[in-house]
């Protein structure tokens, strides 16, 4: 079941120190526009689809708009391999990826991407394996 869910996130405690500190992360605000940005990215990008957003992603799309370069392919190889996601899992990981790199303004999936989009899938792995 876990393997039909995009993102599995497992959260820890928070530790004290962090919300009480005077340090200022980024605002609401900032992380709705980079969202709201992202959609309109992502609403440009299928315009003539039947699709509005980086989930709805058929097979045929996930090929034509999560192309990356050969490290995050091996990347990517190297973890389906050892943590044993499956290809549901792959086209998953390509979705968050596309999308990761759409929060960040870019056009092209990059390794940092594809690394992020695989820690999201790990915790089926940590508890089912």
């Amino acid at each position: 079941m876990l393997d039909r869910i995009d993102i599995h996130i497992d959260i820890p405690a928070v530790n004290f120190k962090e919300p009480a500190s005077d340090e200022a992360g980024e605002s609401s605000a900032e992380i709705r526009a980079r969202v709201v940005k992202a959609r309109q990215t992502q609403l440009e990008r299928f315009r003539g689809e039947k699709v509005f957003c980086n989930a709805q992603m058929t097979p045929r799309l996930i090929r034509k708009y999560c192309v990356i370069d050969s490290s995050s392919k091996a990347l990517l190889e190297n973890s389906i391999t050892r943590l044993g996601l499956s290809a549901r899992a792959y086209d998953r990981i390509l979705k968050v990826s596309r999308t990761l790199a759409d929060l960040e303004g870019k056009s092209e999936i990059e390794p940092q991407h594809v690394s992020e989009a695989i820690q999201y899938r790990t915790l089926d792995r940590n508890f089912w394996a």
